[in-house]
């Protein structure tokens, strides 16, 4: 009786041997690549006794008979000793076909029940510091247990998969390299079984985190049993499912074959479902936003209903799918007006001011994003920011001007900069609003970014009458002004920054007088001797008409 080692010993010594073979290259490294699949799958028999079995014993003596004719074969190539080349090329032929159909029938073998857990030898897990090889022979190992175990065996290959592959990113290069274990993963995601297609999903979600292995996966035809999970897994196979694709489709190359298996469906629904969790509604947000870069694609969603889904999904209590759902509004509307339209009608803006109230019992990062969306989806329209008044974004805004968080104050600061830029109306309204006396406390900011943006704004807003008047009601701001510029270095950027604003407040009456009675008249002289940019408008303007003698007074006393 032939041994499993003993089949595994000769068929390793007749891959050694066939490596220096020069002709007929093609040929046997296919005849290799088939007997290093035999080796890895009697590897995994190796303590199965085959006295006891003798399907597997009559099987084994088959694979050493077959193995002697490649000897065979081998010798006569390495000696060039063959009659004819064609007579070589169609008895290697004829041996691929023997040593794929042992494979096949080893397969069909232990599927049916003779290679069960207990007859399996366990091969262990190499040490953190195992070579190459060592960790290539354990992965072949799992490969196998993979494609010819029982479902226990499957279920726990997968598992030592997985585990070996969210430890080191090494590891799974290395998986990679071991042949067809990616196209054995595809192919347990239309499994029957839900724990075995479950685990697939979870390993093909880290592999499908690396670019460099996407292309595999892709060419292994992941996208269509990912796209039937989503449609019929579980919920778990379902959450890994929708990671994957999220990664995948972050290249855009690969959004048509999402679209073609029917995805862009499957995810609108799991969006739908009110039993959906929210670790699979996130990775599902996220794939629909990677998908609306392409132009078709973005039409079917919105045909199939996307815009109101996802804007009821912005008022969800969890973070995560607020901010994934605001995210996909924000792209699908970006760069198209008919869309931005679609995304008020539906009450998408409401929802986003709703989201920034400081009322509601959203998160800083919720806030931070919807304010994002905010910006991009109605700054450029003076219909939406009219509407945005009228939702009573203004009050929010400036409420986060005085008590936000960092991060949320410098977006609140961002977005009053760009408000100011905008229509006369927007400038009144935020000067009613209170907002000049918050710009004011920001000039003496560490940040020049900060002091840069608050003066601009407040030079804007100060360019409206009416909100001229306002801010020079209160002797305190343009006393604050004055300050600034005594404590300014000449010609700093700052500097120049508060002599434009004051600029703006000499064109009001009660401006001037204020500036031109105050005790820093001296100072705006010497600024203009040193040649301060506009430093000598300031001093023409304060010059002029009756200021005139009231500015020879203080500056001669």
């Amino acid at each position: 009786m032939c041994s499993v080692r003993q089949a595994i010993e000769v068929i390793s010594s007749l891959i050694s041997y066939s490596h220096p073979i020069k002709v007929f290259a093609v040929k046997w490294q296919l005849i290799r690549n088939k007997l290093e699949e035999l080796c890895s799958s009697l590897t995994a028999l190796e303590n199965c006794d085959s006295i006891q079995n003798p399907i597997l014993s009559g099987m084994i003596s088959a694979i050493l008979a077959s193995a002697s004719d490649c000897y065979d074969l081998a010798r006569r190539c390495v000696d060039l000793s063959y009659s004819g080349k064609l007579l070589m090329q169609s008895d290697l032929d004829v041996m691929f076909a023997k040593f794929e159909r042992h494979a096949k029938n080893l397969f069909g073998i232990c599927t049916a029940g003779i290679l069960t857990q207990g007859f399996a030898i366990v091969v262990s897990r190499p040490g953190d510091n195992a070579c190459k090889d060592d960790m290539r022979f354990y992965f072949r190992d799992l490969l196998t247990r993979m494609k010819i175990g029982d479902l226990e065996m499957k279920r726990q290959a997968l598992l030592n998969l997985y585990d070996v592959v969210v430890e080191d990113d090494e590891y799974v290069k290395i998986l990679v390299e071991v042949g067809d274990i990616v196209n054995i993963l595809v192919s347990l995601l239309d499994s029957v079984e839900l724990e075995i297609q479950q685990e697939a999903a979870k390993v093909v979600s880290v592999i499908s985190g690396f670019d460099s292995y996407k292309s595999v996966l892709i060419g292994a035809g992941i996208v269509g049993p990912l796209i039937r999970v989503l449609e019929s897994g579980s919920e778990i196979s379902k959450e890994g499912a929708a990671r994957s694709l999220q990664k995948l489709t972050e290249n855009s190359d690969n959004a048509w074959s999402v679209s073609a298996y029917g995805g862009v469906t499957a995810l609108l629904k799991i969006c739908t479902s009110a039993d959906s969790r929210t670790a699979l509604v996130c990775p599902a947000c996220g794939v629909l936003r990677n998908l609306v870069g392409v132009d078709e694609i973005k039409r079917f969603m919105i045909e199939e209903g996307a815009v109101p889904t996802l804007i009821k999904l912005a008022g969800s209590k969890d973070e995560a799918v607020q901010i994934s759902s605001i995210e996909f509004l924000q792209n699908i509307a970006s760069v198209d007006e008919s869309v931005r339209q679609l995304v008020a009608r539906e009450g998408g803006i409401r929802a986003l001011v709703r989201v920034f109230d400081p009322k509601s019992a959203c998160t800083s990062k919720s806030r931070e994003m919807a304010l994002r969306a905010i910006e991009n989806l109605c700054f450029s329209s003076a219909g939406y920011i009219i509407m945005l008044m009228n939702y009573g974004f203004m009050d929010q805004l400036l409420f986060f001007l005085r008590n936000g968080d960092v991060s949320v104050q410098e977006l609140a600061l961002k977005a009053a900069f760009r408000l100011c830029g905008k229509s006369e109306e927007t400038k009144k309204a935020m000067g009613d609003a209170g907002f000049m006396s918050e710009l004011v406390k920001f000039l003496d900011a560490k940040s020049f970014e900060v002091r840069e943006m608050a003066a601009v704004a407040l030079s804007s807003l100060v360019s409206v009458p009416k909100n001229r008047k306002r801010f020079v009601q209160d002797d305190r701001n343009v006393g604050f002004l004055l300050q600034l510029l005594d404590q300014e270095e000449a010609n700093s950027g700052s500097k120049k920054l508060l002599i434009s604003i004051l600029l703006s407040l000499t064109s009001c009456n009660s401006g001037r007088k204020k500036i031109a009675s105050s005790g820093y008249l001296k100072n705006i002289e010497k600024l203009a001797e040193a040649e301060v940019s506009d430093a000598k408008r300031l001093v023409r303007k304060l010059s002029t008409n009756r200021f005139r003698s009231i500015l020879n007074v203080i500056l001669h006393s």
